[in-house]
């Protein structure tokens, strides 16, 4: 036997598939909470980078620069193939379709002991919601 591993993950959302000392790996699929019309909220890994790699369907990767307590968002299409790197620190989201599936690679003690989540409203969710309707393209 080779000893070679096959991990998938059908569910909706986020799943850790695979986790060493050094990295993690996870697969996410689209969930109705990172959909366009009903996403709110953000996060940032205030010590670790995070990766995606899109693998099939379509994902604008929402960021967000704080300037003085407000928020300036940007969107971006995500191209398969390749890979984003988000800095430890940036306010992020993936918004997704039905069909999408994403890859993601962090450190393994990336959690909420290390991030934090940040529920948008009011001018903050439409200017989010504005810039994903328009984002840049890959």
């Amino acid at each position: 036997m080779s000893g070679i591993s096959y991990l998938q993950h059908n569910g909706e959302g986020m799943a850790r598939v695979y986790e060493n000392a050094a990295w993690m790996v996870g697969l996410k699929n689209y969930k109705p909470a990172n959909d366009a019309k009903l996403f709110t909220e953000i996060e940032r890994h205030r010590q670790t980078d995070e990766l995606f790699l899109l693998l099939e369907g379509s994902c604008v990767l929402l960021s967000a620069f704080e300037e003085g307590g407000v928020l300036r968002f940007e969107a971006r299409a995500m191209e398969r193939g390749v890979l984003a790197v988000i800095p430890s620190g940036l306010w992020h989201t993936t918004i997704t379709r039905p069909g999408t599936r994403l890859a993601l690679i962090e450190a393994p003690g990336t959690g909420t002991a290390n991030s934090d989540v940040r529920l948008l409203s009011g001018t903050d969710l439409a200017a989010a919601r504005a810039a994903v309707i328009a984002p840049t393209a890959s």
